[in-house]
């Protein structure tokens, strides 16, 4: 009995945890932007030379402990949809998400030849930074500078429009930047330039 009250006790405030942390994907699910944001960029970019992430075995996972059942009859209680509503997918298909969507996408083709030679990089905010100028001519100057300006407005724009088309509280606007900013790297092409939180520059490999 005495053990059985021990287990309880150390329970009910993990299921208190369990319950709060439910309570904030369901607001914030994390897991579906950055679903979407991978996604997004994919599209953006196109799958041909970007960096392809290994694929991750599945874990194997040994018997359920009594911790295990609980949290599973948690799971049961509040049911699947709260339990993962990080999972759910969110809305990324407004006519102002799909217009920004196609700006980037068309400007992405004229933006790879200066990715290429190291002129821009992707800064660690995720936005694009002109690293050098050298080589380049007065007139791809000036374009590279407008392809660069016009670039970071519309990521900017994007990810407001994606917390308003789904009801995020405008201090999300920032996790969701973060979010796509890891994924222009993990996806950025073998080559690129990318800068560190240190502000250190680096080549993807």
């Amino acid at each position: 009995m005495k053990t059985l009250l021990k287990k309880t006790g150390f329970i009910l405030p993990l299921l208190f945890v369990i319950n709060s942390c439910v309570t904030i994907n369901i607001y914030f699910p994390a897991a579906a932007v950055e679903k979407a944001a991978d996604e997004i960029v994919k599209e953006i970019w196109g799958e041909e030379g970007l960096r392809q992430e290994p694929k991750k075995e599945p874990s194997k996972e040994g018997p359920q402990s009594f911790i295990g059942r609980q949290i599973q009859h948690v799971f049961l209680v509040i049911g699947p949809e709260e339990a993962f509503a990080q999972e759910a997918d969110i809305n990324v298909t407004t006519p102002e998400i799909r217009a920004l969507k196609d700006a980037i996408k068309d400007r992405a083709g004229s933006l790879k030849k200066f990715m290429d030679n190291g002129n821009a990089g992707i800064s660690n905010d995720g936005l694009l930074i002109i690293r050098t100028t050298e080589g380049l001519n007065l007139k791809d100057k000036a374009v590279l500078s407008r392809l660069v300006s016009a670039e970071n407005n519309d990521r900017n724009a994007l990810y407001s429009a994606i917390a308003k088309a789904n009801n995020f509280s405008s201090d999300r606007v920032s996790d969701i930047k973060a979010i796509f900013a890891k994924s222009w790297m993990n996806n950025a092409k073998k080559g690129w330039w990318m800068q560190m939180t240190d502000g250190k520059w680096v080549q993807q490999n």
